[in-house]
Formats: C-alpha cells, sequence, structure tokens
C-alpha cells in the first residue's frame, strides 16, 4: 500500500477490512521503527516526544511515557511486527524497576535523558502505567516475577493511598482535591489486564470496585455523562468545574465497560451506552469531523479544539461496540472515527503524529508526543482484531485465553 508522508488519509468507502490493512501498514512501516527504544546506549529509553520530522532531543523522560511504549511494543508483537520487541520491552521494564523503584515501592516521576532520576516524586498516574506495563511485559515475555513486581505495588497502593470512601489518592504532585477521574480509569485499565494476564481474584475484585466507584460518583446521573472532577468525597464539585465533560473520556471509559461486559459484569452495556450516546451527541464536530477536547453537562462546547487522543478512543469504543452488537452504526462510527484520526497522522516523517488540531482547523507546531503512541498503538490493534474476528463475545480474546489457545499472550 502506498502512502504518501505529506497527506495520509483513509480509503473512502472502505470496508474495516481495507482500513484496518491501511492502519497496519503505517504502525507496522514506520511508527513502530520510528518509536524504537535505542538498544545500543547508555539506557535503553524509548522516545519522550519526536518533531514531526522524527528528531530526538534531549528532553526528560516521564515514566509513564515509557511504561506506555512497553505496552505498545508487547502489542506490536502480538500483531505481528518482526522488529525486536522483545528485546526492546525486556531492557526497558528492567530499567524501569531498577531505576525508577524507589524504597516505598512507588516508582518516580522522571528520568532525565541520561537514565538518571530527575523527579523523584510518585503520582497515582504513573503507578497505574507501571503496573500495565508489568501486565503486557509479564505475559509477553512469559515473566512472571514481573507479576509479583506488580504484586507489591499493588500492595503499595492499597495500604499508603487508599481512600476509606472508595478511589486513591493521587500521590505527590496533583493537588488534591479536585480528585480526577483519568487515573482512576487507568487503574481500571491496568487491573483488567493484571486479571486477564494472571486469572488472581485480587485484580479482578479491584476492576469491579473501580468500576462501581466510576457508576456511582463519577456519572453525571440525568445525561449519562463521565464528569472530570471531584472533592474529597468523590462528589462532582461544585459549579461549573464539576459539570466538565471531556468526550474522549466519555468514549475511554466505554471502551472499559465493554471489556467488562466479556465478564458479564452487570449493568456494563448500559453504562457504556450512555457515556458513548452523550459523547456522540455532544462531543462531535461535524465540520472537520473529530472529537473534541471539553462540553459541558448540558451539551455547550467549553474547548473546541481537538487533540489526538480523543479521536483513538471514539475508534476503541466504536469498536468494543460493533464486536457486541454487530450493529451497522457502530461499524459506520468505527470508519468515521478512523477517517478523523487519519488526519493526524499527515506529517513529514512518517510515524510521527500532530497533537492538536485548532477549532480553525490549523494545527498547533510542536512535536510529537510521545505518549500518544500507546493511543494509537491500542486503537489500532482493536482494529486489526476486530477486522480478523478477534477478541469477540465467545471467540475473542477471553474465550482463547481460557482455553490456552495461540493469542493466549499480548506480544507472544
Amino acid at each position: 500500500m502506498s502512502l504518501m508522508s505529506h497527506s495520509y488519509a483513509a480509503p473512502s468507502a472502505a470496508s474495516l477490512e481495507t482500513i484496518a490493512a491501511h492502519a497496519e501498514e503505517w504502525l507496522f512501516e514506520a511508527a513502530a521503527h520510528l518509536w524504537r527504544a535505542e538498544l545500543k546506549g547508555e539506557t535503553p529509553l524509548f522516545p519522550e516526544r519526536l518533531s514531526i520530522h522524527g528528531e530526538k532531543d534531549a528532553c526528560p523522560h516521564r515514566l509513564f511515557v515509557q511504561a506506555r511504549h512497553v505496552f505498545s511494543y508487547c502489542e506490536l508483537g502480538r500483531l505481528g511486527w518482526k522488529g525486536p520487541w522483545r528485546e526492546m520491552v525486556h531492557a526497558n521494564v528492567d530499567f524501569l524497576v531498577e531505576r525508577g523503584r524507589r524504597a516505598d515501592g512507588f516508582y518516580i516521576h522522571r528520568f532525565d535523558h541520561k537514565g538518571e532520576v530527575f523527579d523523584p516524586r510518585a503520582d497515582l498516574y504513573d503507578q497505574a502505567f507501571m503496573l500495565l506495563a508489568l501486565a503486557y511485559a509479564g505475559r509477553a515475555l512469559e515473566r512472571p516475577n514481573l507479576f509479583a513486581v506488580a504484586d507489591a505495588l499493588g500492595d503499595a497502593l492499597e495500604t499508603n493511598w487508599r481512600l476509606p470512601h472508595g478511589g486513591y489518592f493521587e500521590g505527590e504532585i496533583a493537588v488534591c482535591p479536585p480528585y480526577r477521574q483519568n487515573p482512576h480509569m487507568h487503574l481500571l485499565e491496568c487491573f483488567i489486564a493484571l486479571h486477564e494476564a494472571t486469572a488472581a481474584p485480587r485484580w479482578r475484585r479491584e476492576a469491579e470496585h473501580i468500576a462501581r466507584l466510576c457508576a456511582r460518583s463519577f456519572l453525571h446521573p440525568e445525561s449519562g455523562a463521565l464528569l472530570e472532577y471531584f472533592d474529597v468525597e468523590l462528589q462532582p464539585l461544585e459549579g461549573e468545574d464539576g459539570r466538565v465533560v471531556e468526550p474522549g473520556h466519555c468514549f475511554e471509559w466505554a471502551w472499559l465497560f465493554e471489556r467488562l461486559s466479556d465478564w458479564d459484569a452487570p449493568g456494563a452495556s448500559a453504562v457504556s451506552d450512555r457515556m458513548a450516546a452523550f459523547a456522540r451527541r455532544h462531543g462531535l464536530d461535524p465540520v472537520h469531523g473529530v472529537a473534541i477536547n471539553e462540553v459541558m453537562t448540558d451539551g455547550r462546547v467549553r474547548n473546541a479544539a481537538a487533540r489526538l487522543w480523543p479521536q483513538t478512543e471514539r475508534l476503541k469504543a466504536a469498536l468494543a461496540r460493533y464486536r457486541r452488537t454487530g450493529a451497522a452504526e457502530e461499524r459506520a462510527e468505527a470508519s468515521a472515527a478512523y477517517a478523523g484520526l487519519v488526519k493526524y497522522l499527515g506529517t513529514p516523517r512518517r510515524g510521527a503524529w500532530r497533537d492538536k488540531l485548532k477549532p480553525d482547523g490549523s494545527w498547533v507546531e510542536e512535536p510529537a508526543p510521545g505518549s500518544s503512541m500507546y493511543h494509537l498503538t491500542c486503537a489500532l490493534a482493536e482494529l486489526m482484531d476486530t477486522a480478523e474476528g478477534r477478541r469477540g463475545r465467545g471467540s475473542g480474546r477471553a474465550a482463547r485465553r481460557s482455553a490456552g489457545g495461540p493469542d493466549a499472550a499480548p506480544g507472544a
């Protein structure tokens, strides 16, 4: 498939199989090579960011970005990329555990560009992604010792940061209150991944705890929208901040509740239905065909700009819902989401991306953040899996893993 470097568009009126092939070519032939870790240098760090021309710079490296890259390269291996993903994941995850873990069991926030500790503070968001990296690397590399490392981090969270009324303290960087739904969302994601990788009951219990917390505290009862900011009791803040909704997070939680529906979790599909419906009704820009950054619970637009990551979450939600329902409108929504997403991939160096689309249709000129590789890999993996008939109820991920089938290990 021939793709131009400066203009990257989805095939029009294409099948899921066609756009999945389009996605695979970009992911395997461009992005996976561009964002790989340098194994010959002093430290096996993945890029924190690159210019849209593919150039690196000597900036600090956030731990959660490294952990996200571990996830991405495990998934690339599972999907069939032939590059040295195992070597990169082995080296990077060992580096994170050896250099990033503090004496109290938590993980630091940032390294400098040489791999030395730059910011030793611990943040809940970083801990969630470290758990996700341990889940995927442990399974992909067949290293159960990494699951023991995850258990130790889970113990530290439970002992030190668990709140009496549900949820978690957010650590040493964010000022709380306001508490945020966002790190809790990623805890749900990593708890699901750890349960799928280990079958350990503790991780299912933790996932169900976060899901109940979301349904009880994070959802706006009248609209079904997901709220962002909460007080010390995890109740919505007073005033405008307590009514802010990010459509991308509605889609992301909807995708997670679709995964819970694979566990036959009561009410999971209904929660997904409400969040997806709100985001589609109020959070899409009909002119540019993208999901925007922020609206209010009454549907008023608060921030009409559009970052890259909400486009990936829109795609993931549509694909998961299509697998559950088989509905033609979900398939059409997936195609529309992909068409919106690929607008961001038209950069001078293939494999980089734009991050922020302004309301007037122009781009913010800035480096491509490495944090988005996780969003893109996850979404395009969902697309490729769906097109190939994987991960569906009864014939997808959960069924094959319980049967010990060939798709049992992400990255294997």
